[in-house]
């Protein structure tokens, strides 16, 4: 069993979504060895920061991702496998490009509450004060734009007449 510590740049761009680690970003690994019977099996953690844009609002943000793996190099066989131990040694890279790809966030957010932009004007609610008074978008629904619960209190109801005299 052997151990090692050591730092990678990407060497280049992983991710092709919202967010993705750029080329030349470096990669923190901590990977440990061990042989066995079929192979040599791999296991570790990995740490860097991905980088993109939230998905609501569309600012950029950038957030440290920590994954951890394990995986079976077999040693070369009449078996087909993904990962094999090539010349007593193993290629890491698909490994941990797949590992950390596949821990990036489907949407990633800015902040877990983030509340996005508005569909009106297209600028970030959180930038917004919304003091302004909109026109409605379309006219036929004008006329609900000064309907509140509030009043529905104060209105009499057409039915409780009639529950009262029975």
């Amino acid at each position: 069993m052997r151990e090692f510590s050591f730092e990678v740049p990407a060497p280049e761009k992983w991710g092709e979504g919202l967010v993705s680690v750029d080329a030349g970003v470096p990669i923190d690994l901590d990977v440990r060895l061990e042989s066995v019977h079929e192979g040599i099996l791999v296991s570790g953690s990995i740490a860097t920061v991905y980088a993109g844009v939230c998905g609501r609002c569309l600012t950029d943000i950038a957030e440290p991702v920590e994954v951890e793996f394990q995986e079976l190099f077999a040693y070369p066989g009449e078996e087909a496998t993904d990962f094999e131990v090539q010349d007593d040694h193993v290629d890491l890279e698909t490994l941990v490009r797949d590992a950390i790809v596949l821990s990036f966030p489907f949407q990633p957010v800015c902040q877990p509450d983030c509340p996005g932009l508005d569909p009106a004007t297209g600028e970030r609610m959180t930038v917004s004060t919304g003091a302004e008074p909109r026109e409605p978008l379309d006219t036929r629904w004008a006329a609900l734009q000064d309907y509140t619960t509030d009043h529905d209190d104060d209105a009499p109801r057409a039915g409780a007449e009639n529950t009262e005299e029975s």
